[in-house]
């Protein structure tokens, strides 16, 4: 994670609809090719498009303007367009409340809130969790600019749950100032204001102190403290003092990190002690220091203990989850007393499903663990006697554990078919009771059939295929079927709703989700298997997903499509240049295409534990031979493509979109389309509004409906009773 409590948005996983094509608008003028050798260990490679990568270079802004000018001439002229405006409007529209990032502080439970048509989450206080009517607002980011392009990346409250520090972020830079906040005014602070606290490459964090008066907090160099290179980059911890201006803060942690360290503080419930755990960019090791009543900051764990997250319990200890000799994670519980590791004991060996985080309460841990793509809350006291699960929803994901009381616990539980809710589950007698901070459903999917099956990869590994369909679908090969996957950064698809899938489904559609290697699914193995070197694999994954779904007759390669975003984007555009036969439509937004050059761009920094560099010999070969620009090959009849991109994206510089449309555009033998959509006023998703989200899925929609050869049906449209206003 790059962020403390972060506001989530829908996730992008979805299919299409459309009819036959209008006359395509002429082609725009062909990339300039201007030749750049680079050799790389004895390779040699051309970089024809280097030039695209400078965003400030008028020739650039020339053609991607020529691009949006050819993307909206097509785009907008496809027929059944404005019937899915009106539908995907209406789903995304929907003014049943959704709520996310649950906290309590001293009795004071916050929450975001989004609630369309609001442009952006609010951060409210809950007043009560079976009565919604007694909540109010306490941070609107719509009225502190009204433009509804400021977000909330996070917010933190203080122990006594009497202030709350807010990070916010316009034009999705995700470069978040942190104010504060007084609870019981709904009034910001005056002069409270930390300056890049929250960033696209390390994320950001803060801890309160015990009293309310301060807080640690992650800083970015400032201005001329390092040259602009830098300026993303040397994260470091200080502590600011309420009512002092942040020039004084004092520097706390830091100096000794890695150049693309990530840091996540919390504390504990009295203050008294705070944890910072520093990721070494994205690639899953960290280092563990503790900060003490005795004022001084010791380090409790190094990469090579493979302690990745640490919480704090009320008994005196620590509970540490590790992946050393147990990938799929061991519990350990640290006296703080003694906080050395050769003090920690086993409280929770590995076991077959993988733990992905812990939650202590006054006499037993929660246990958060994922089963290949679905996740469980499992239970046990604080010696590690087992005290069975929560129950939940089937094929589901579990998160947001708030502890409540001593053992009870607040958690958010959503499924494919079913809207996320919260629960609260009541340790004494074992039940779960829906709280009011639900949502209901705009489509109703109870007539979905979820099947959960599993494709072999080119290796022999089994890869988790999650399948929706309407029940009675006839597997003839006819039917248009979206595909989606992920496959990096210890980060696993997890089940979710989606009104946009639901509109798919209702359309006659199939949609699967492919659980790769390369995510959380099964352990740290499964995450190294499809990281570094090993990063073709999780193309393969993909690709025995793709081939399942026609094999069984599900679809056919011309009425398949394929969708993926950031990392997603990347397997995107190694699917298109690898198998471009097997796919009718590709929907890759916000994608890495160069990998021989990302990692000379910011957060490209970040990415080299995970990726590789090209100063490895083995690393670079592994990069150059997926590397989708690299791989594009002249002559060859790509499928439809739209790669979509935001100037403002902080994680992947949109030259990526750039290079590998030109790159496309002049190597294909096919008619089809290849599209750039570059937004000018976005980023990499986080902190888009409602109305441009709604605007870029009318255009995916219409783009796949239309490639796919479908017709949107307004008949098939199920009603459901919309909720009551508020």
């Amino acid at each position: 994670m790059k962020s403390r409590i972060a506001v989530t948005t829908a996730a992008l996983l979805v299919p299409l609809v459309a009819g036959a094509a209008g006359k395509a608008p002429a082609k725009p003028a062909a990339a300039e090719k201007q030749p750049v050798e680079t050799t790389y260990h004895g390779t040699t490679v051309a970089d024809p498009y280097q030039w695209m990568e400078s965003a400030t270079d008028p020739k650039v802004q020339q053609w991607t303007d020529s691009q949006n000018a050819y993307t909206r001439a097509y785009l907008d002229k496809l027929p059944g367009r404005e019937p899915l405006r009106q539908r995907i409007s209406e789903l995304l529209s929907w003014k049943s409340p959704s709520y996310g990032g649950l906290d309590e502080q001293g009795g004071t439970l916050l929450g975001l809130k989004f609630q369309p048509p609001k442009q952006q989450p609010t951060l409210i206080v809950v007043g009560s969790l079976d009565d919604t009517s007694k909540e109010r607002v306490l941070v609107d980011p719509t009225q502190v600019d009204t433009s509804g392009k400021t977000t909330i990346d996070w917010f933190q409250l203080s122990h006594d749950g009497k202030k709350v520090a807010v990070s916010m972020s316009k034009g999705g830079t995700e470069s978040g100032d942190v104010s504060v906040w007084d609870v019981a005014t709904a009034k910001a602070m005056p002069n409270e204001l930390v300056p890049r606290v929250n960033g696209g490459t390390a994320g950001g964090s803060l801890a309160w102190n015990a009293q309310g008066t301060g807080f640690f907090y992650t800083r970015y160099p400032r201005g001329e403290e390092r040259p602009p290179v830098d300026r993303e980059v040397y994260q470091q911890v200080y502590f600011h003092a309420l009512g002092t201006p942040t020039e004084k803060d004092t520097y706390a942690l830091g100096k000794d990190f890695p150049r693309i360290a990530m840091t996540d503080l919390e504390s504990s419930d009295d203050g008294q002690y705070t944890f910072a755990r520093v990721a070494n960019g994205d690639g899953g090791e960290y280092d563990l220091y503790l900060h003490g009543p005795k004022g001084a900051w010791t380090q409790v764990a190094k990469y090579a203990d493979k302690v990745v997250a640490a919480r704090f319990g009320s008994d005196g200890a620590a509970y540490l989850l590790s992946r050393k000799d147990a990938p799929k994670g061991k519990v350990l519980r640290l006296p703080l007393a003694t906080p050395t590791l050769d003090k920690a004991t086993v409280v929770v060996p590995e076991g077959e499903a993988t733990v992905q985080a812990v939650v202590p309460t006054k006499s037993r841990l929660y246990l958060l663990e994922q089963l290949g793509g679905p996740s469980q809350l499992r239970m046990v006291d604080l010696t590690g006697k087992a005290l069975g699960l929560v129950p939940t929803l089937p094929v589901s994901a579990v998160g947001g554990v708030v502890r409540q009381g001593a053992d009870d616990v607040l958690f958010v539980n959503g499924s494919f078919t079913q809207p996320a809710a919260w629960f609260r589950f009541t340790a004494a007698d074992g039940k779960v009771a829906k709280t009011a901070l639900a949502r209901t459903a705009p489509i109703d999917m109870s007539d979905v059939e979820v099947v959960r099956t599993e494709a072999t990869s080119k290796d022999g590994t089994k890869v988790p295929l999650t399948i929706l369909k309407k029940k009675g679908t006839k597997l003839n090969g006819n039917n248009p079927t979206w595909l989606t996957g992920y496959g990096g950064f210890n980060v696993s698809i997890n089940p979710g709703y989606s009104p946009l899938t639901g509109m798919w489904l209702e359309q006659g559609g199939v949609f699967a989700v492919a659980n790769l290697r390369g995510g959380s699914e099964f352990g740290e193995e499964w995450h190294k298997g499809g990281s570094l070197t090993k990063k073709q694999n999780v193309f393969d994954d993909f690709y025995a997903c793709a081939k399942l779904l026609t094999d069984q007759k599900y679809t056919q390669p011309k009425k398949l499509a394929i969708q993926g975003g950031s990392n997603g984007g990347l397997l995107m555009g190694a699917a298109l240049t690898q198998h471009p036969e097997q796919y009718g439509a590709v929907v890759a937004r916000v994608g890495i295409y160069d990998m021989l050059r990302t990692e000379l761009t910011p957060n490209g920094q970040f990415n080299v534990t995970e990726y590789g560099s090209v100063k490895d010999p083995e690393q670079f070969k592994a990069l150059y031979n997926y590397s989708p620009v690299h791989q594009v090959k002249d002559g060859t009849k790509y499928p439809s493509v739209l790669f979509t991109s935001g100037a403002n994206d902080p994680r992947v510089d949109p030259f990526h979109s750039r290079k590998m449309v030109a790159r496309m555009q002049s190597a294909s033998a096919s008619p089809k389309p290849i599209l750039l959509r570059a937004n000018a006023e976005t980023g990499h998703g986080m902190g888009t509004p409602l109305s441009a989200r709604i605007e870029e899925e009318v255009d995916v929609y219409s783009f796949v409906f239309n490639e796919l050869g479908m017709t949107y049906k307004p008949n098939a449209t199920k009603k459901v009773q919309a909720p009551a206003p508020k």
